[in-house]
């Protein structure tokens, strides 16, 4: 199972940019990135509004995401 990485999480919770601004800045609306930052969202592999979200947040592709077997451990 695919989820977004810790790392994603905390640039988004600790940018001295408030989270809704992070989202407009990605095309997103500021719910739908609250919802994949809590996992209420299904994400699928290279979700282009996390893909989106980590290019403002200066995080490439591949750390945006974790499956959930890596978090575990």
């Amino acid at each position: 199972m695919l989820s977004i990485s810790s790392k994603f999480r905390a640039r988004v919770k600790l940018s001295d940019v408030p989270a809704y601004r992070i989202a407009q800045l990605a095309g997103i609306d500021p719910s739908t990135l609250s919802k994949l930052i809590c996992g209420i969202a299904t994400i699928k592999p290279n979700d282009p509004r996390v893909v989106r979200v980590g290019k403002v947040l200066g995080i490439p592709r591949e750390e945006c995401f974790i499956t959930v077997e890596e978090e575990v451990i």
